[in-house]
């Protein structure tokens, strides 16, 4: 659980530090800027990110779980992203990509 909570957490600053300047007055600011401001976002999100996989690891996770974790939490916290911050709406091919990932997660998590 607290793997999932850290994943989820880093994916949140991930997404801000990928998509913040999309949006508004952001378009307008210089792309040296946007860098720094992303990478300063993407610093916090490594807080949360490496030890979320080191405790996954030590827990009993592979790195494919970890990852395909990951995956499915990033197009979960950024579909969410889409429609609230960037104001995409949402269409049935988002849901059927979010259930291709999920089918993935199943796999790799599936009893072997």
């Amino acid at each position: 659980m607290t793997t999932l909570l850290l994943l989820t957490v880093s994916n949140v600053f991930m997404t801000i530090a990928w998509y913040w300047h999309l949006k508004g007055e952001a378009l307008g600011k210089p792309i040296l800027a946007v860098i720094l401001i992303s990478w300063g976002i993407a610093l916090v999100e490594y807080c949360f990110a490496v030890p979320a996989n080191r405790i996954g690891f030590v827990a009993g996770w592979t790195p494919g779980q970890l990852k395909i974790a990951q995956e499915a939490i990033a197009l979960s916290v950024f579909g969410i992203f889409m429609v609230a911050f960037l104001g995409e709406p949402l269409h049935w091919r988002h849901l059927a990509a979010f259930a291709c990932i999920m089918g993935a997660v199943g796999f790799l998590f599936a009893a072997k």
